[in-house]
């Protein structure tokens, strides 16, 4: 994985481990199991999520109003398809398993060696890690069913998303991880926070990232109970990790990379969509975000200091184009939002983000997933369409595609996958509008206020439009088999 892993690949390793537990004397009642952290070694000390205690009793959790009551939500935390039955009991239990953790004291046997003493980890503070920042989780992916296979399996990823203590990661985690530890590479090999849970399916789109609950308030909570129960419990206490680089209270405010504050919100009407930047007064988007020209917009900005900013559709695709774009010119700059580069070359296999606002995205502002330039499609050896593995939803359209290590623009994000047989919709395949297509009209249209190369964008040319359709043309019409 390189160099710059090797510290939380270690720190994974030596904490992760699996936790099962079963009715006493009761064998035939089968078992439950899950992952966990190993905070201690002697004494031991271990936390893992809750769930696996879900048959044993049963508390409320507020985590079920975050994910909403209503049937059009159909939330879903295991791997199962979108349309298979889920009874609204499970559906209780794995809501109410989101929000808990359990703190396990274990009893080594005396004459077992035990390799170390007192805290095995270090804990990065809420908010010492920024959005983008690179993560591993290692977790247990079905928990104690097969761990000769399976124990400490690790997934990369970033941190797409903070609301304060929870936390979306686009690193993959399977049912079993919970409670798994997820960490950092800077600090190096801290424990960031624990696997909550997989985030499956949302409706029939299939979501593919992990909720993830912050580990320096499970543990300040840990410490505060503990404190309150007997002398033996009390002393526990002293032996949690220590969080690293801040002290409790003054977490480092690390805003994450500067390119990603060039996305922003659309609402046009009653619809909303990702989009980015291009010039202080200019942001594009997608059609299909923002579809009438002349039609009021408002952008949302993420940064600070600007203030949310009404505009209007100069320009927007028509349906039989293969460019899903509108331009929106606003009625004032966005101070202190940035304009990013444009590139001017696409390399297969770099590492891309994207930004925009999926899945949570109006909530708690845009998430960042990572991946890599998987498909650069050209047309007359120009690029036409971008692919790329990073975990694209609903709500993303129209955001930006930047380079991770330059920073700069690469395209404007225009679909994820779909499969046409069941209606699911898969994020890990998505397609982006180069920017080398639109730079030369947008500059234009900057500049002198001349739509002609904007217009242009209507008459691509036959290849360019088989492209988009995302199908090879047929040879002759299909015969039925009827």
């Amino acid at each position: 994985m390189g160099r710059q892993w090797g510290p939380a690949m270690r720190a994974a390793e030596q904490a992760g481990c699996v936790v099962s537990a079963s009715r006493a004397g009761q064998p035939e009642a089968g078992s439950w199991s899950c992952s966990g952290v190993i905070l201690s070694r002697s004494p031991g000390v271990v936390l893992c999520h809750e769930g696996i205690f879900i048959p044993f009793f049963s508390d409320l959790s507020y985590f079920a109003r975050l994910f909403g009551s209503e049937p059009a939500e159909q939330w879903r935390f295991a791997s199962a398809a979108p349309d298979e039955e889920v009874s609204e009991d499970e559906e209780e239990d794995q809501l109410r398993a989101l929000g808990w953790f359990a703190l396990l004291r274990v009893r080594h046997d005396p004459e077992e060696e035990v390799d170390g003493r007192g805290p095995a980890v270090a804990v990065a503070p809420l908010g010492a890690v920024p959005k983008g920042a690179s993560l591993l989780a290692c977790g247990s992916p079905f928990g104690s069913f097969c761990p000769d296979i399976f124990l400490n399996t690790l997934s990369r990823g970033v941190l797409s998303n903070a609301a304060g203590p929870l936390l979306l990661t686009d690193a993959r985690c399977l049912p079993g991880t919970e409670g798994g530890g997820v960490f950092a590479v800077r600090p190096a090999g801290a424990l960031v926070a624990l696997v909550a849970a997989p985030l499956c399916w949302k409706a029939r789109e299939w979501v593919g990232l992990t909720l993830l609950c912050a580990a320096a308030p499970l543990l300040r909570a840990a410490r505060a109970g503990l404190g309150r129960l007997s002398p033996d419990a009390a002393a526990l206490a002293a032996l949690l990790p220590p969080e690293l680089g801040a002290p409790w209270g003054l977490p480092l405010r690390d805003p994450g990379p500067p390119w990603a504050a060039a996305a922003v919100l659309v609402e046009c009407g009653t619809v909303w969509g990702s989009g980015v930047v291009v010039a202080p007064r200019l942001v594009v988007t997608c059609r299909h975000v923002a579809p009438r020209e002349t039609a009021r917009v408002l952008v949302r900005p993420t940064t600070p200091k600007s203030a949310n900013i009404w505009g209007h559709v100069v320009f927007a695709t028509q349906e039989t184009s293969p460019y899903d774009i509108a331009v929106v010119s606003l009625e004032e700059e966005l101070e202190g939002v940035p304009v990013p580069v444009p590139t001017e070359h696409f390399y297969e296999g770099e590492a891309v983000s994207v930004v925009g606002f999926g899945v949570f995205g109006q909530a708690c502002g845009p998430s960042v997933t990572s991946g890599i330039l998987s498909a650069v499609v050209q047309v007359d050896d120009a690029p036409v369409m971008l692919q790329t593995t990073c975990a694209v939803h609903g709500g993303s359209s129209g955001g930006p595609l930047f380079s991770t290590c330059s920073g700069d623009l690469l395209g404007i994000v225009a679909s994820n996958t779909r499969d046409n047989n069941t209606g699911a919709t898969y994020p890990h395949l998505n397609f982006s509008i180069p920017i080398t297509v639109l730079q030369p009209a947008l500059q234009q249209y900057s500049q002198t206020g001349d739509m002609g190369g904007l217009r242009a964008l209507d008459h691509a040319a036959e290849p360019v439009r088989v492209v988009w359709r995302l199908q090879r043309p047929l040879a002759e019409a299909p015969r039925s088999k009827l």
